[in-house]
């Protein structure tokens, strides 16, 4: 979602932090697969670009606007979805890069509030098309 509006710099570094998700608990998941390869479609990368770990140090530099940092933040909370389960890795390595974001707690919690409600409409949505 809006991964469009970021620099190139700035997709690259999403797709980074999208594997530091990704690989956090330990799986990768085929919808965890699935979501990165829309985001590489979305973003325009090659589809064969591999995601690499991607230090958080100085992240708040490359997504120096809050609408890039709100952008990354509700996309990586997406992805952490996407295999059913919000683990406790996931939860703690996003709460860190909205820390290095400097977005409290309760902005964090209501990003994620957010997008469980966007999940419940798109399987509303789904069961809709059934």
């Amino acid at each position: 979602m809006w991964l469009s509006a970021l620099s190139g710099k700035q997709r690259e570094a999403l797709l980074g932090l999208a594997h530091n998700v990704v690989v956090s608990d330990g799986l990768l998941d085929p919808n965890e697969e699935g979501m990165l390869d829309e985001f590489k479609r979305e973003m325009e990368l090659n589809p064969a670009v591999e995601s690499q770990y991607l230090e958080l140090e100085g992240i708040g530099a490359i997504f120096d606007t809050r609408a890039s940092r709100i952008i990354a933040l509700l996309n990586l909370i997406r992805l952490s979805y996407a295999d059913g389960a919000f683990e406790i890795e996931e939860e703690c390595l996003l709460s860190e890069v909205s820390r290095s974001f400097g977005l409290d707690d309760a902005e964090f919690k209501l990003l994620d509030n957010w997008v469980r409600r966007l999940q419940s409409l798109e399987n509303e949505a789904r069961n809709l098309m059934r």
